[in-house]
């Protein structure tokens, strides 16, 4: 159970349940009857944008913590109700029904304690001016400085955002070049020197020297004397021979590329009676 004295600590811690972070707590409503806290509201969803209502009667604070026995289906499920800084009987009695609390009336028996915290008498004491919400103070702070008309209380300050333009590169595949061998054919030309032997008649008188031989053998005869000729042909003969090596390498091209897109800003105008709206 939350005490009142605990508000400062409760309001803005995170809410975890038996799965995990909840979200974080804007808003904790106190009962009217008793000023004692009843519901806390947590931001949930994307970006904190849903508040759902969770009750306090079984949330204890550890650290910056809350710790309640909801898991976050439960919690992101709750009935939807507008965070106006009040709950109607019907809204919170709506709640309690969710989340298995009873009827959410005061009841008490001597000796008696429910899971809720609340004590059991053989009279009842109903509570029908429910919860409203508190700030950092613990009071209802409607008509205070810095109180946000648009959501949550605040302080007396706005914040201002704006986008900024982070650009930044990555690598990725821009298309892919391969090596691919083929074979083609095509006509080489040379001119290769050849030799022949061709026939020549030569004639020689009879001298001294070689009268022996032109006397040996009969005076009138026929005879036949033959010579061999001999001619060079081309001859080709085909090796093949590595000639060169061919590989891919890559090499780094910078360039300058222009980046255009829209960022958005929040600006912040004076706009107040009697005085001229300025930013």
């Amino acid at each position: 159970m939350i005490t009142e004295q605990q508000l400062s600590a409760v309001i803005g811690s995170t809410a975890v349940g038996p799965d995990g972070k909840l979200g974080t707590v804007g808003e904790v409503y106190l009962d009217d009857e008793t000023g004692r806290p009843e519901w806390a509201t947590v931001r949930t969803g994307m970006f904190g944008t849903k508040e759902a209502f969770v009750p306090l009667a079984q949330a204890d604070v550890s650290g910056e913590e809350l710790r309640v026995p909801y898991d976050k289906d439960k919690v992101k499920n709750a009935p939807h109700i507008d965070t106006d800084g009040h709950l109607s009987p019907a809204e919170e009695q709506e709640l309690y029904r969710y989340y298995g609390l009873g009827t959410g009336t005061t009841d008490t028996t001597v000796g008696m304690t429910e899971t809720t915290g609340r004590a059991e008498t053989t009279g009842r004491t109903e509570t029908t001016g429910t919860a409203r919400t508190t700030g950092t103070t613990g009071t209802d702070t409607r008509g205070s400085v810095g109180h946000d008309t648009s959501g949550p209380t605040t302080d007396n300050a706005m914040t201002r955002s704006e986008e900024q333009l982070r650009v930044g590169t990555r690598s990725e595949e821009s298309g892919r070049a391969r090596l691919r061998k083929y074979v083609v054919s095509e006509n080489v030309t040379e001119t290769v020197p050849v030799t022949r032997e061709e026939v020549r008649l030569e004639r020689e008188p009879i001298t001294d020297a070689n009268v022996g031989n032109a006397l040996d053998g009969p005076a009138i005869s026929e005879e036949e004397h033959e010579v061999v000729l001999h001619a060079e042909r081309p001859v080709v003969e085909k090796e093949a021979v590595p000639v060169e090596r061919v590989r891919l390498d890559t090499e780094t091209v910078t360039e300058q590329v222009t980046v255009n897109e829209q960022v958005r800003k929040e600006q912040i105008e004076l706009d107040g009676d009697g005085t001229n709206p300025r930013r």
